[in-house]
């Protein structure tokens, strides 16, 4: 039976509420999902949270009851709470009314098997958790692999990106490396290292694509640092019709990952 919460000094609730903060992300291992639609999609990835928190409302959903109780099933901890405990936990004035924690899977390069797809995105200097959330929610909508991150990126278990992912952090498999680490790894086998330039003179829709291949989007401000451009093994351009210069980081990995997957249609 789930325990009943009212008060926010309970030691369930404090932990909760910690995991809005890095820190506790990474000393708990643990990191929060809100609202019926993403944590349905755990439990359809095979993935049940370590503890659930929900209101008497949101209890009533069949889906959610069902969750519930197979979270507790499997040893899991569930509370009932009120909304406000429910807000102070999501740091939202609206809450969701299903709020739970999960464990963080391993990120290690190594445990990538880029055999699975033939297509991944690979970030560098993120620093947004929204474009990184996104862009984990267009990986999945491409069939993508996963998503990793070089160097010094958003953590892709906040709130913010796990909520911006809408889901996909549980579909896709995520990893982080440095760029030295990730450029040796990426080599042992063979495939393709696609990045996008400004400079580049190669039109995006008139390149040549190859499995495995990997896009790798730059930093929101800079882009990709010349060093980095220089290790690819194809540079892109997406043409600009009007005065802007660029798209927006997420944007433009939805563009290039739809249409290196349309390419391999002809």
């Amino acid at each position: 039976m789930a325990r009943q919460v009212t008060a926010f000094s309970n030691a369930t609730v404090k932990r909760l509420r910690s995991l809005r903060d890095k820190k506790a992300r990474r000393e708990e291992g643990l990191f929060l999902a809100e609202g019926l639609r993403i944590i349905a999609e755990a439990r359809d990835s095979g993935r049940l949270p370590e503890i659930i928190a929900f209101s008497s409302e949101g209890a009533k959903h069949p889906l959610a009851a069902e969750i519930i109780a197979a979270t507790e099933a499997a040893g899991g901890e569930a509370i009932e709470t009120t909304a406000d405990i429910l807000s102070k936990m999501s740091g939202k004035d609206n809450p969701q009314m299903l709020l739970a924690a999960y464990r963080q899977p391993e990120t290690d390069l190594n445990s990538i098997d880029r055999s699975t797809s033939p297509i991944w995105i690979v970030a560098q200097a993120l620093r947004d958790p929204g474009n990184i959330g996104t862009i984990l929610r267009t990986g999945d909508a491409v069939g993508a692999g996963g998503l990793i991150l070089v160097d010094d990126c958003a953590d892709p278990f906040s709130v913010e990106a796990v909520r911006a992912s809408m889901g996909a952090v549980f579909t896709q498999a995520i990893a982080t490396a440095s760029w030295p680490d990730f450029l040796v790894w990426l080599h042992f086998e063979d495939s393709q290292l696609v990045g996008t330039s400004l400079k580049a003179t190669t039109d995006y829709l008139q390149a040549d694509y190859y499995p495995p291949c990997f896009l790798l989007i730059g930093n929101e401000q800079q882009g990709l640092p010349e060093s980095y451009e220089a290790e690819c093994d194809l540079l892109v351009k997406i043409p600009m019709a009007g005065r802007a210069d660029s798209l927006n980081a997420a944007v433009a990995a939805a563009v290039m990952a739809f249409s290196v997957k349309a390419s391999w249609r002809n």
